[in-house]
């Protein structure tokens, strides 16, 4: 079996980098010509097209993502073998990309990802943005996971899977009540309060509002939020209750700067994984799926 060019592998790691034949060839200070060759030579002992070719866009195949990681690896091999010899060591890492919806719990984010924190041989690569920029770059193997509280229907995703991995119930949630209060009855005291509520355009407004039909409740919305994040900020900052995952604000329910009032009846917020299905799986993420909700929520 012919062995392969260590100088192939270089350069299709730069090309895969930069995304860009002619920026990958000025790093390499060669010609372009030059460089496509190499990369064409490359893709015919591999057997596999590493990338497709759209208009002047270069954008990496699957194939090509798995040959990526081990050019990382072998450029990382490299490395430490020059490294060993001048004193030092480094460590081969695995990359884990994961996007995450925008408006995703961070507290649910960390969460996902702490088992990756602190490990010496892995980087984690933490992208936001909306849903269908995430997926774009899923189906274009620039990720290997997005994180996302709305489902994902399979018809619209090209060889993927989107998979529930926690669910929580939602909860109303404000500032500390007095101790000589009653406790918080449903659903007479959620009467007419103001409120913080999910968007209208969310999943979980919805059902909150034919959870208001369903018991002739008549509440105010004193803010409509998208974000997690803004949700958790006006929760501390309004005297307005809101309805939220306790996930959100669970360090301010630890702390006593906020306190659940009650749980909303057949309120749920899902929690999502979406993936490609890849005939080479990506070695770390069936370890993170493989934890329980209350590990996942941090409960």
């Amino acid at each position: 079996m012919p062995h392969l060019n260590y100088h192939h592998l270089s350069y299709f790691r730069m090309v895969a980098r930069t995304g860009n034949l002619t920026r990958a060839a000025q790093q390499l200070n060669v010609s372009q010509s030059a460089l496509s060759t190499q990369i064409r030579q490359l893709e015919e002992q591999l057997g596999q097209a590493l990338f497709d070719r759209q208009g002047r866009r270069l954008v990496i195949t699957e194939a090509g993502r798995i040959a990526l990681g081990y050019a990382e690896t072998i450029h990382a091999s490299g490395s430490e073998l020059l490294s060993t010899f001048r004193g030092g060591m480094l460590q081969v890492r695995q990359v884990l990309r994961i996007g995450a919806v925008a408006t995703l719990s961070r507290n649910f984010q960390e969460s996902f990802v702490e088992p990756l924190l602190g490990r010496g041989d892995v980087t984690l690569v933490l992208q936001s943005g909306s849903l269908p920029e995430m997926l774009a770059r899923l189906a274009a193997h620039s990720l290997d996971l997005v994180l996302s509280n709305q489902r994902v229907h399979a018809d619209s995703l090209h060889h993927g899977q989107c998979r529930r991995i926690a669910r929580q119930q939602v909860s109303l949630v404000g500032q500390p009540r007095s101790s000589a209060a009653a406790p918080f009855r449903f659903p007479d005291d959620l009467q007419g309060l103001n409120l913080i509520l999910p968007s209208p355009q969310s999943e979980l407004r919805a059902a909150f509002d034919l959870l208001c039909e369903q018991h002739k409740l008549r509440v105010t919305a004193l803010a409509e939020v998208d974000d997690m994040a803004m949700v958790r900020v006006l929760a501390r900052a309004s005297a307005a209750p809101a309805v939220v995952p306790t996930v959100v604000v669970r360090d301010e329910l630890r702390d006593g700067s906020l306190q659940e009032y009650c749980r909303l009846p057949n309120l749920w917020e899902n929690f999502f994984a979406i993936h490609l299905k890849r005939q080479y799986p990506h070695p770390l993420i069936e370890g993170l799926f493989a934890r329980s909700d209350s590990d996942l929520l941090a409960i």
